[in-house]
């Protein structure tokens, strides 16, 4: 129990003690993100704020996993070491997507490979329960971990999103990893919410403000998939109380992860279907529909913070009673729902600020 409150602390302090030196060199070297186009922004701003992160992380990691869990903190470690030089490489000069991708996939090889961060089976997905050819793990579990560190990133458009479900998703898996007696996953999660939190601070200030740039979110967004992929499989196949066990972990970590998995799948299909690459950015996300509907960051960041409790809640009470795919049909079927009402508000507020634009310039 200790570990767990130390690394929590621990890296919220070195976080909240390292960033303003962060920022101060990121605007004396000009590391900031200028406003563009789709972008919620409208000062330029220090994006360097990823690194303290990290080394919160990397520090606890290092100084609280026991000696029996090392075996497999070392390749967890040398991924999250390979896409925080990614991270930071782009934040610094703009790397070319196929160049990130790469990257993406040399790190997640080692966890997949090596680390045996890998999902064995499809856990009754499709009502498939028994194990999948070794190459078809690897694929499988390679595309899954590449989908959540992806989906994160996205999510990175307006203070304190990305942060929030961050600290919310990380308590929600390092409280569980903490009960099951997987104490590097639970060390290394609580460590992520202490410095996600520490930065949140800066994130929203007005004096000292910073985003957490790419190097952040992707090494966040590939914690998150380590994390998922460990969830799952444990909870079908670990020797711990039953208590701790649910009969459907996919749909619970759906339920943690709804906010970047919906938003993203979502946004790629919109695009596909109006005949958009689904790699062209523009401004359907969930978050800037909640701007375009007058919301503020932080009232847009509150609201999606909420459905994401509802999401876990609902997923945690439909865990015992019903099966995975009603489960996820429902969650699925919740989050159009309230996307579409969302959507067609953003749309008659846009309208009615042109209309009141057109009677203005009357």
């Amino acid at each position: 129990m200790l570990e767990f409150i130390l690394s929590f602390l621990i890296s919220f302090a070195l976080v909240f003690a390292i960033m303003p030196n962060v920022i101060r060199i990121a605007i004396e070297k000009k590391l900031v993100a200028l406003p563009e186009e789709r972008s919620s922004h409208h000062i330029i701003t220090p994006c360097l704020g990823g690194i303290p992160i990290f080394l919160g992380i990397l520090f606890c990691g290092l100084l609280l996993t026991p000696m029996e869990q090392w075996g497999g903190l070392q390749y967890i470690l040398s991924a999250l070491v390979i896409v925080f030089m990614i991270g930071t490489k782009d934040d610094i000069t703009q790397l070319s997507a196929g160049k990130k991708m790469a990257g993406l996939i040399m790190a997640i090889a080692i966890l997949v490979t090596r680390g045996e961060v890998r999902l064995e089976s499809l856990y009754e997905l499709f009502y498939v329960s028994r194990d999948l050819p070794y190459w078809l793990s690897i694929t499988f579990s390679v595309f899954t971990l590449l989908v959540i560190t992806n989906a994160f990133n996205l999510i990175d458009g307006i203070d304190g999103l990305a942060g929030t479900v961050g600290v919310i998703a990380m308590l929600s898996f390092g409280t569980w990893f903490f009960v099951v007696g997987m104490t590097h996953l639970g060390i290394l999660a609580l460590a992520a919410a202490g410095g996600l939190l520490a930065f949140l601070y800066y994130n929203i200030s007005k004096t000292q403000k910073t985003f957490m740039g790419d190097t952040g979110a992707l090494v966040i967004g590939m914690l998150l998939g380590i994390m998922t992929v460990e969830f799952i499989d444990v909870c079908s196949t670990g020797s711990f109380p039953s208590v701790y066990r649910f009969n459907n972990p996919i749909s619970v970590a759906v339920g943690i992860l709804i906010i970047p998995l919906f938003d993203t799948i979502r946004v790629f299909i919109t695009r596909v279907v109006r005949g958009v690459s689904p790699m062209k950015p523009d401004r359907r996300h969930i978050h800037h529909l909640l701007i375009d509907s007058n919301l503020s960051h932080v009232q847009a960041t509150f609201l999606l913070a909420l459905v994401n409790l509802i999401f876990i809640s609902l997923a945690l009470y439909l865990d015992p009673l019903l099966d995975l795919h009603l489960i996820l049909a429902i969650e699925i079927g919740l989050a159009l729902g309230l996307t579409y009402i969302l959507h067609r508000h953003a749309i008659r507020v846009r309208a009615s600020k042109q209309a009141a634009h057109v009677r203005q310039a009357a």
